[in-house]
């Protein structure tokens, strides 16, 4: 099969693989229909994710058609499945008490042990991201295996598009769940570092939860107008000091919630933070944790911060002061991407969340590589890539 695989820093190259066969009795193979790239694949297209290796197959973002299953399986042959990011067993106590990214048997035993070192815990699986999270082959391909195939895909109902449906695997129900971490209450005001697709899906999120004001922080013109059409206040960065508008925007208190959808390379929002950028290019430093310091600067006390953003490290200069004096609450995570998605999808099929406004280019999968640089390089302009295998 064809797939998309990573080879170091910016380089990752479409080239044969093998394909994915059935290992386990809840497996599925699944023919990939649709898949996309995310804002945290391009942490591993630059290189600071630990623990990829060269040939990996990337990809988190998918749906297909099943093409074959494992006799424990609940799928069947030809049905429309949306896949969650996160590898969940269904039966473990994390499992059980809907923390599905949490999943205490997903990550292989064999690659428990890095994770265990960096993190305190082994970590649950993930499709196609490090081996610290299974080092499972990614959905950026033909095919996928998918295992506990009984527990994560969503069934698409018949005549539904792709597109319509595709960002359940992942950047809706992160952007509904950093909203929903938030505890938002009637009227509350909730400002979003980050206009990529997750905040953007957090700005619509936070709105239809309540929040009576959602202010989205950005400088890329396209992705702010984004925000706007979604119902939120902007503020550009490079044009505004973010702490002053804020105080200004909320009353003089601060934003009841604060949402950092950057994550680790927020250099954009610290374009003169050298050493942050030097420590992480040069692997002395995982994260650039800049948009995340402003926004516990920026809470109100009593606060609320949520940290969708992807971080894989350590960060300096974390304001723990900050975070202790005010008394703030903090919640953070990968996404229980399964607690959510049926929720989710009866939203889409009512009519009251849209996902297709993101889209922004479509492109074969051989054009992978391409659309890897440009969604790096041309933020503005390439707000989400659709891979069509």
């Amino acid at each position: 099969m064809r797939a998309l695989t990573w080879h170091g820093r910016h380089d990752v190259r479409v080239e044969n693989a093998p394909d994915p066969e059935i290992v386990n009795p809840r497996d599925a193979i699944i023919e990939v229909t649709s898949t996309a790239i995310c804002g945290s694949d391009l942490h591993l297209y630059d290189g600071v994710i630990p623990g990829v290796a060269k040939g990996d197959i990337l990809g988190h973002e998918f749906m297909g058609r099943v093409v074959e299953t494992g006799p424990k399986s609940t799928l069947q042959k030809g049905q429309r499945v949306v896949v969650p990011f996160t590898i969940s067993c269904g039966s473990c106590f994390f499992c059980k008490a809907s923390l599905y990214s949490a999943c205490d048997n997903s990550n292989p035993v064999e690659k428990q042990d890095a994770s265990e070192m960096l993190y305190g815990h082994a970590m649950s699986g993930l499709f196609g991201y490090s081996h610290l999270t299974g080092g499972y082959p990614g959905g950026q391909a033909e095919y996928v295996r998918v295992p506990f195939s009984d527990v994560g895909p969503i069934v698409v109902p018949d005549g539904v598009p792709d597109e319509q449906v595709l960002f359940l695997s992942d950047i809706l129900p992160t952007g509904w769940m950093a909203a929903e971490n938030c505890d938002i209450e009637p009227g509350d005001t909730v400002a979003v570092w980050g206009c990529g697709p997750v905040g953007l899906f957090a700005v619509q999120s936070a709105l239809l939860m309540g929040a009576g004001k959602v202010i989205a922080i950005d400088h890329y013109p396209h992705r702010l107008d984004l925000a706007r059409k979604l119902g939120a206040e902007v503020i550009d960065f490079k044009q505004t000091h973010v702490l002053e508008a804020l105080m200004e925007m909320s009353g003089g208190l601060g934003p009841d919630a604060v949402i950092d959808a950057v994550g680790m390379e927020s250099h954009g929002f610290a374009p003169d933070n050298l050493l942050d950028s030097a420590k992480q290019r040069f692997g002395m430093g995982a994260d650039s944790a800049h948009a995340l310091r402003m926004a516990l600067m920026a809470v109100r006390k009593g606060g609320r911060v949520s940290v969708p953003g992807v971080y894989g490290g350590m960060a300096d200069k974390f304001p723990l002061g900050a975070l202790m004096e005010k008394g703030l609450q903090i919640r953070t995570g990968q996404t229980h991407v399964q607690r959510y998605t049926k929720e989710l999808m009866h939203r889409i099929m009512e009519g009251e969340i849209d996902t297709t406004f993101l889209i922004s280019h479509r492109l074969p999968l051989e054009e992978a590589a391409r659309g890897y640089r440009n969604f790096h390089d041309q933020q503005n302009e390439w707000t989400k890539v659709v891979l069509t295998p």
